[in-house]
């Protein structure tokens, strides 16, 4: 049984307030083997980022194809572009991701040796920190003290402690190169979409009054899916995720293509 299934067991079972159901997915054999099956299983980590680079990849690219449009240029001029935009942005946006998780990886890294070595050199000090921490939060004196022995008895779990309750880090299993690669290969298949008419019609022959069209729809379909599939990581309705991605991609390509169409004439 993986992780998410449960959690999404028991949100289903609060949304319908079912004690039974919730209790189900609370039973102190689903809670042991989530938490064995926990380590190492990171991969619905990067669905953020191919969603999120799925969207960006469609939005921005069916951008240019509007705004391409708008000006009435030449079928050839949308692929060149589009395509220029799709590999360029795509490029662009997995070395953000790449380079943000790994300045994220080596921040918290950072500061657990920090932590590690004042645990190390400054045991009391620590301490008292965490009793600080804990009083703060509303635990009674007792109780946080008997927090504190806990977690002073192994380092590791010290160290944790530290940098959650002080610092309020966590760690991130992601590995920055999987990130990149995943916005990457999302952005650049999602964002795909607007063009795939445009490279049929470099196939089979299509009337060119069509492609702007078609585009159009394709689009509308993939924003509304991808924004449908939001709801993995939002957890939102998604009816209303769909229509919202559909409105935000809409507006963008709105203005790409009125955009266009007012400087047409640059364009000859």
């Amino acid at each position: 049984m993986s992780i998410s299934k449960r959690i999404e067991e028991a949100r289903r079972a609060f949304s319908r307030k079912d004690v039974e159901a919730s209790a189900r997915a609370h039973t102190p054999e689903r809670i042991l083997q989530e938490a064995e099956e926990r380590h190492g299983a990171t991969s619905h980590q990067y669905i953020g980022d191919m969603v999120y680079g799925g969207l960006d990849g469609i939005i921005t690219t069916f951008a240019v194809v509007s705004g391409v449009a708008g000006a009435q240029l030449a079928t050839k001029i949308v692929l060149i572009l589009g395509l220029a935009n799709l590999f360029a942005d795509g490029f662009s946006m997995a070395t953000g991701a790449y380079l943000s998780a790994k300045s994220e990886q080596e921040y918290y890294e950072r500061e657990w040796a920090r932590e590690a070595w004042e645990v190390e050199h400054f045991p009391e000090g620590e301490k008292a920190e965490l009793y600080a921490i804990y009083r703060a939060q509303g635990y009674s004196e007792e109780d946080a003290r008997q927090l504190v022995e806990i977690h002073s008895k192994d380092p590791k779990l010290w160290v944790r402690a530290m940098m959650i309750d002080e610092l309020g880090l966590m760690e991130d299993e992601k590995k920055p190169l999987l990130s990149a690669l995943a916005t990457l290969v999302s952005f650049v298949v999602a964002g795909s979409v607007p063009l795939l008419i445009y490279l049929i019609g470099l196939i089979v022959p299509l009337p060119t009054s069509i492609e702007f069209p078609m585009s159009l729809i394709l689009s509308a379909v993939a924003l509304f899916g991808l924004g449908a599939a939001k709801v993995l990581i939002t957890e939102l309705n998604p009816i209303r995720s769909g229509l919202e991605m559909l409105l935000v991609g809409g507006l963008a390509a709105g203005v790409a293509y009125a955009v266009g169409a007012l400087l047409k004439g640059i364009g000859g």
